[in-house]
């Protein structure tokens, strides 16, 4: 392969490492749980925390890669939604693993649990992934319960189409798993109870005695010992939780799990540093970033095949392998998409498609190019030519948004909406349907063409006020902290993790097979 040769000066971004450490604050938060008092009251009583299971269950000193660890930011509920999710190596198997954070309210669900354990499903079935959950839970949020009910049952639908599909589901009880948090453990495929510990039950005695007149303690209703003699709910029973991780990892050995997907080849690091990505990445995202300059840091040697160098400039493509595995490149050199552009990732799409090669996307796009002359040369339908390859090819997908993020160029090039297997964000990408300035201003004309057809004045103070208030409101809900707390992407990373993140992720897609599409529907010519 060529080697990329790089012209980037050594430098500082003081506006990036704010960032960071801004980062660092809120993951801070994420990882303290309900709050000291209640991580403390979770210790005193002989439990470990979400993170030291998971730290105990998977292979020591292997990776874990935490996925949407800022979920619920900016809303009413804790970051991190009660709920801990991520890929890590059990037993030299890649999982996804489900940790109920029990500091949170007894780690009950609300909306954004929901969400999050969702996309942990969809990860486990696109990827083809044992699932393990970590389960204390209490249950649905009650006072949320209407964003809760009617949608989470999709999570017990999800279990079960997981054991359907051959992938393995495993459920280790630490304590409550109450209410339609029974059917966790109920739907799957294996399941461990800690003596003492596991209350699995659809009513506890407060509502059986409510709903039948019956008087029954925990333990008669679902305790472990119970279920494992009495029931049979309980596969195994543990003697406390490190006994319960211990027969974990041991189903996990025993699974006979084997990748399907073709083996890595031969490894080598990046010629240059990637310390340098923290001043290579642009706060200012008027600034032009050199894709190549990124490759360069996170490819196999440095090394990358350029597809069609000299045409669709804006838009660069080509062949690079990362941690041994081969990838075709999408990247956005200037930001606008033009026909060029869009014609020659179309090609490039079918090509990695033919030869079942995953495709990395580095969004850093205001979208496709607008006006007359763009308009009359076929814009919409040569960009409708690039969405419709991307929608309907069949070969993994892996996003990482590295500045913006605007427009319709948030679809060709792989957005949330089109199911990228991982799509991740560096901190100070932005993403909405345009800048916070040109939207406003469209606001502005449209208002001042309303105003003149009805005949009446047009308030310009009033307008500056508007478009102030809007461009500011828009500013916000770009950011990266506003979109990952919506799990509008799978995390935050910062820019030097990159290469270690795309490691893990094309490892976990190579648990199952990668095909590329055979067939496409019609592209308009």
């Amino acid at each position: 392969m060529t080697v990329l040769r790089s012209t980037h000066q050594p430098g500082a971004n003081p506006a990036l490492r704010e960032l960071l450490d801004d980062l660092d604050q809120e993951l801070e938060k994420a990882r303290g749980g309900g709050g000291e008092k209640y991580v403390r009251r979770h210790h005193e009583r002989g439990k470990l925390l979400p993170r030291e299971r998971i730290e105990l269950l998977i292979d020591r000193d292997s990776a874990f890669l935490e996925l949407s660890p800022l979920a619920g930011w900016g809303s009413e509920y804790t970051v991190g939604a009660s709920v801990v999710t991520g890929i890590g190596v059990v037993e030299g198997v890649e999982c996804v693993l489900v940790a109920n954070d029990p500091t949170v309210k007894g780690g009950a669900s609300n909306p954004w649990t929901v969400k999050k354990t969702f996309r942990a499903a969809d990860i486990a079935r696109e990827n083809r992934l044992p699932l393990v959950n970590l389960v204390e839970s209490g249950g649905a949020d009650l006072p949320s319960q209407a964003e809760i009910f009617i949608p989470g049952g999709r999570a017990f639908r999800d279990l079960t189409r997981l054991s359907a599909a051959g992938i393995p589901t495993i459920a280790l009880v630490f304590g409550n798993s109450t209410a339609g948090g029974a059917y966790v453990p109920g739907m799957c495929d294996h399941v461990v109870m800690v003596r003492g510990r596991a209350k699995v039950f659809l009513g506890g005695p407060p509502l059986v005695k409510m709903a039948t007149g019956e008087d029954a303690d925990d333990e008669e209703l679902g305790g472990a010992e119970m279920h494992a003699r009495t029931s049979g709910l309980a596969d195994y029973l543990a003697d406390d939780e490190r006994d319960a991780i211990r027969i974990g990892r041991r189903i996990v050995a025993n699974l006979n799990w084997h990748k399907l997907g073709p083996p890595p080849g031969p490894v080598s690091e990046p010629r240059y540093d990637a310390e340098d990505l923290l001043a290579i990445a642009q706060t200012d995202l008027r600034q032009p970033v050199d894709p190549r300059e990124v490759l360069a840091r996170i490819t196999d040697g440095s090394e990358f095949d350029e597809f069609k160098p000299d045409y669709g400039t804006s838009l660069v493509t080509g062949w690079a392998r990362v941690h041994g595995y081969p990838v075709g490149v999408l990247a956005n050199a200037r930001g606008v998409l033009f026909s060029a552009e869009s014609q020659k990732a179309t090609q490039f799409i079918q090509l990695a498609n033919q030869s079942d090669i995953p495709l990395l996307f580095l969004q850093n796009t205001t979208g496709y190019m607008v006006g007359k002359e763009y308009e009359q040369g076929g814009i919409i339908k040569h960009g409708a030519q690039m969405i419709n390859a991307v929608a309907n090819s069949r070969v993994p997908h892996v996003t990482i948004v590295l500045g913006a993020s605007y427009g319709a160029g948030n679809y060709g090039m792989c957005g949330r909406a089109y199911d990228p297997r991982f799509l991740f964000t560096w901190p100070n990408a932005k993403s909405a349907v345009m800048g916070p300035a040109q939207l406003a201003g469209v606001i502005s004309i449209v208002a001042r063409q309303a105003a003149e057809a009805r005949g009446q004045h047009y308030d310009d103070e009033g307008d500056r006020a508007m478009r102030a208030m809007v461009e500011q409101q828009i500013e916000q809900q770009s950011l990266a902290k506003f979109l990952t707390g919506r799990l509008y992407d799978d995390g935050i990373i910062d820019p030097r993790d990159t290469r270690t993140v795309l490691g893990i992720c094309l490892s976990a897609i190579h648990s199952g097979p990668i095909e590329g599409a055979r067939g496409y529907g019609v592209f308009r010519m």
